[in-house]
């Protein structure tokens, strides 16, 4: 890649700066909410924009799709992403690592905090079925699992990452209204310091679609994961914060 490279979206040419946008007004569907949606779309910079798509959501909203050109680009050297800082391993080299160099199983709790009761996230990375075709977790044999489920209030989430001796503890949040999935991580987060002490508390992972993941620093968790990371991910993760950076330093300790 270029130091910089300029792009624009594509829709039926190449750099035409065509876009497709949904959204969701709180009007009826008529003739007037349609100028509306046109209206809102040209305020947004699509300019021509053409409505393709309208449908009533009950009497008093109205779902659009407009599509329309921009004349916005982007510089890709600019955009600043997470990228993965560890080695992607096999189920089988991450139950070697523990057993190696952990010496007993690592302790994974999971959990839906505050009133998310959308469990689908949490289960894709714990329960052994997994998704798309990665197993779960629970499918590893140096790990021990404990999924809490859905709606799990924090100090109970602190009290059982106490009881387990947990390792790592993963919160997932799929409700996001008013920002709920970053207020409950920071209120768990700052749970967990104060509980254990930042030498000695587990591990804190946070998951959901809507999580940016530049944020880990900000909401106070070691890492978070977005959209469509499979198990094998999060424990590959996992095995290199707990344990390979763990002897790394003691490796510069001692030289």
């Amino acid at each position: 890649m270029s130091e910089h490279q300029i792009v624009r979206p594509y829709g039926d040419t190449t750099g035409d700066g065509m876009v497709q946008l949904s959204f969701t007004l709180p009007i009826p569907h008529d003739k007037r909410a349609e100028g509306a949606a046109l209206q809102l779309a040209a305020k947004m910079g699509m300019d021509p924009a053409m409505l393709v798509h309208a449908k009533a959501m009950g009497p008093d909203f109205t779902f659009f799709v407009v599509y329309g050109t921009v004349n916005h680009l982007v510089d890709v050297s600019t955009v600043r992403v997470v990228e993965r800082d560890f080695p992607e391993l096999s189920a089988a080299a991450v139950n070697q690592t523990i057993r190696k160099k952990l010496r007993r199983k690592l302790v994974v709790i999971g959990a839906c905090i505050g009133t998310d009761a959308h469990t689908v996230g949490i289960d894709a990375i714990l329960n052994i079925k997994g998704t798309a075709g990665h197993k779960g977790l629970e499918y590893y044999r140096e790990m021990r699992v404990v999924n809490l489920g859905a709606q799990v209030a924090v100090p109970d989430l602190v009290e059982a990452a106490r009881a387990e001796r947990a390792d790592a503890v993963l919160i997932s949040q799929v409700v996001t209204q008013r920002d709920a999935h970053l207020h409950n991580t920071r209120e768990a987060s700052a749970a967990f310091r104060e509980a254990f002490g930042a030498d000695k508390r587990p591990l804190l992972v946070a998951g959901g679609p809507r999580f940016d993941e530049l944020m880990a620093a900000e909401l106070g968790v070691d890492r978070i994961f977005g959209r469509s990371t499979t198990p094998g991910e999060v424990a590959s993760y996992l095995v290199d914060a707990l344990i390979t950076r763990r002897e790394r330093a003691k490796e510069t300790v001692h030289a």
